[in-house]
């Protein structure tokens, strides 16, 4: 990658970051991903005692269903039960495929369990907490949400992510059809708005025209 590539590639990492300041919460939902680590923040938070209950939500999506068998949720709930979460604070929904069945399918569990959670913590991937917010405020508007993700720089992020499935050059094309689907789900009534500065969006425009284009939606 070289240094201007870098450069468009942070400038979306960094509108992709929303900086909420965490408070106490009544659950921590995670929304699962290839990306394990992501479980690892959620049980760091619970640990640490910002909610008393944790939920996972995730199946077998886009990406995951080329490299796992095994749910999403499933994976996450064990790393959590191997970091102290007791198996008791912990539901598991394990048939979403996208960020909005994430949410709903979470709704729906909690309801069966005759829960009613009023604040959540959404933890996600870095590069997906803008989304990720404005999906569960359209999804589930009536509830406070803040969003997190694993506290690293892209750098960093990329190294840890990089391996024979999923290259850094993959990341960055998620990262870009992310920021696409921002622009164009409102429209289809999958988000709330959320304004993309010029910066932002040119940085889109240079990415995939250099290629990272790999996420893009077409319809």
């Amino acid at each position: 990658m070289d240094d201007r590539i870098r450069a468009l590639a942070e400038t979306i990492w960094r509108y992709h970051h929303l900086h909420h300041q965490l408070s106490p919460a009544d659950a921590i939902l995670v929304l699962c991903s290839h990306d394990t680590v992501v479980a690892k923040r959620g049980a760091e938070l619970f640990l640490q005692g910002w909610a008393p209950l944790m939920i996972f939500a995730g199946g077998l999506g886009s990406i995951t269903r080329r490299l796992w068998q095994e749910p999403e949720a499933d994976q996450f709930a064990r790393i959590a039960g191997e970091m102290g979460v007791p198996k008791d604070r912990m539901l598991i929904e394990n048939r979403s495929t996208n960020t909005g069945e994430n949410v709903a399918f979470t709704r729906q569990l909690l309801a069966e369990r005759g829960l009613e959670p009023h604040t959540f913590i959404v933890v996600q991937k870095p590069y997906m907490e803008r989304r990720s917010y404005a999906t569960f405020r359209k999804v589930w508007p009536e509830k406070d949400v803040i969003v997190t993700s694993p506290q690293e720089s892209m750098d960093d992020y990329l190294r840890r992510c990089s391996h024979a499935a999923l290259s850094p050059d993959d990341v960055i094309s998620i990262m870009v059809g992310d920021l696409q689907r921002l622009r164009l789900y409102p429209a289809k009534g999958f988000q709330i708005h959320q304004d993309i500065p010029d910066e932002v969006w040119q940085a889109f425009e240079a990415l995939v025209a250099a290629g990272y284009d790999r996420h893009l939606v077409t319809a």
